[in-house]
């Protein structure tokens, strides 16, 4: 097995984040629909595998289950070479300190990548929820699942965030999972092997996810799931559990905490910590 050291990964990420921003924006929006569509493929698997286990097992093993489902999502990110906005908040800054690109191309990837993440995950969130989260009888009637109401129940805890400390708690965890995201690319970078990619990605995954952090892309599909089955199944009304709710209590501050975890604590400090190496390697004055 062939291993990178940081500073050679550092520059694959530079070099990696020139080419992302060189994609043309039809390629680049529907890998990144492919990217929201992986994510909310490991959300759900992750949803539905958790169902009933904190009742039988206590909060911390239905925590665990949980992470230990959802880094799925990822996996088929990295794998297939979709565009998954959180990762690209580490790789075009990477691109730019090394020299590959400007601050346009910069935000040309984020804008393109995060649309293309929210209609995958909305289209992902709109099929889940007309499927194993509900019932349908002959006449059409639809009645929640069990799997329905972890959804729903996932949903109402991502929308809680209200006051200025509950926004601050949810920047703090957007921070925090970032930085687990971007690590678990990091160290896939470092691998050359599947099976040593899919371990690299899985561990950081499973801790982000197990630990609570969150991460606005899995949010673009844990909440409208739990909107949308909400609404078909006739449920009652939840504060915050709406398309406003949405971004004001949750994803918009864990996309800011998600960009400043994957800028400051990564792009920066690892160009900081190896830039005599990475400027060697790749001729960066």
């Amino acid at each position: 097995m062939v291993t990178f050291s940081p500073a050679q990964v550092c520059v694959k990420i530079g070099t990696a984040g020139k080419g992302k921003c060189g994609l043309a924006p039809g390629n680049m929006l529907v890998r990144a629909f492919l990217a929201g569509a992986y994510i909310a493929m490991g959300a759900a698997l992750a949803t539905v595998g958790s169902t009933g286990v904190a009742a039988v097992f206590g909060a911390g093993i239905g925590q665990f289950v949980t992470g230990a489902l959802f880094p799925v999502g990822l996996v088929l990110v990295v794998l297939t070479g979709a565009e998954l906005f959180t990762g690209d908040a580490m790789f075009a800054p990477m691109s730019m300190l090394q020299g590959h690109i400007g601050l346009g191309k910069l935000i040309y990837l984020w804008i393109v990548v995060y649309i293309g993440n929210l209609i995958g995950s909305l289209f992902m969130a709109f099929l889940v929820s007309y499927g194993p989260y509900v019932t349908w009888d002959a006449a059409g009637a639809a009645a929640i699942t069990a799997f329905g109401a972890r959804a729903i129940a996932i949903a109402t805890a991502k929308v809680s965030y209200t006051g200025a400390m509950g926004i601050l708690s949810c920047f703090f965890k957007g921070i925090l999972c970032n930085w687990l995201v971007c690590l678990a690319i990091f160290l896939a970078l470092a691998a050359d092997e599947v099976i040593s990619k899919i371990l690299a990605i899985w561990f950081p995954i499973m801790a982000f996810v197990a630990t609570g952090f969150e991460h606005c892309v899995a949010n673009m599909y844990f909440i409208p799931a739990g909107i949308i089955t909400n609404m078909i199944t006739g449920g009652e009304a939840v504060a915050g559990l709406d398309w406003i709710g949405m971004w004001t209590n949750n994803i918009i501050w864990a996309t800011l905490g998600n960009i400043v975890g994957a800028v400051i604590f990564m792009a920066i400090v690892y160009y900081f910590c190896y830039k005599s190496e990475i400027c060697a390697l790749c001729e960066v004055k």
